[in-house]
């Protein structure tokens, strides 16, 4: 079963606007080249987990299927290939390096999206160091 924070993250991902969707996309695609490739090949999911994850993206997606691709012919696929692949890293981020998290997840963070930290990272109240997952630098 998916953890709350994925399907949090997927249910959030998914109700982005499509200018957003398309944003996420494309800065996925710019950053395969910068390691983005092979910090989503880290990752190691249960048949069972992937095949749960990609259904709860393409369920939330699919009512938006004519609005994206009327915004941008192929938005809807391109969307859902940006949403899993983050939502993988939020599934399994106790599996990724802090780089490959970020790596992943920067797409959607970047269009305004707070994402969870990666497991193992507790922000203290109070500390000064923004966090690094949340868009507008709070913890």
């Amino acid at each position: 079963m998916l953890e709350t924070s994925t399907r949090s993250f997927i249910a959030r991902a998914c109700a982005l606007p499509p200018v957003s969707l398309a944003a996420a996309f494309e800065r996925a695609v710019s950053l395969r080249r910068a390691g983005g490739k092979e910090a989503s090949r880290a990752l190691t999911l249960s048949a069972i987990d992937n095949s749960q994850l990609e259904h709860a993206v393409r369920e939330a997606l699919l009512p938006r299927a004519d609005e994206l691709d009327d915004f941008r012919l192929g938005l809807h696929s391109d969307a859902k290939s940006a949403v899993v692949i983050a939502a993988r890293a939020v599934e399994k981020s106790a599996q990724l390096t802090p780089e490959q998290y970020a790596l992943l997840v920067t797409p959607f963070v970047e269009v305004g999206l707070d994402v969870p930290a990666r497991a193992g990272e507790q922000h203290a109240h109070g500390d000064a160091s923004p966090c690094p997952y949340r868009s507008d630098g709070a913890e």
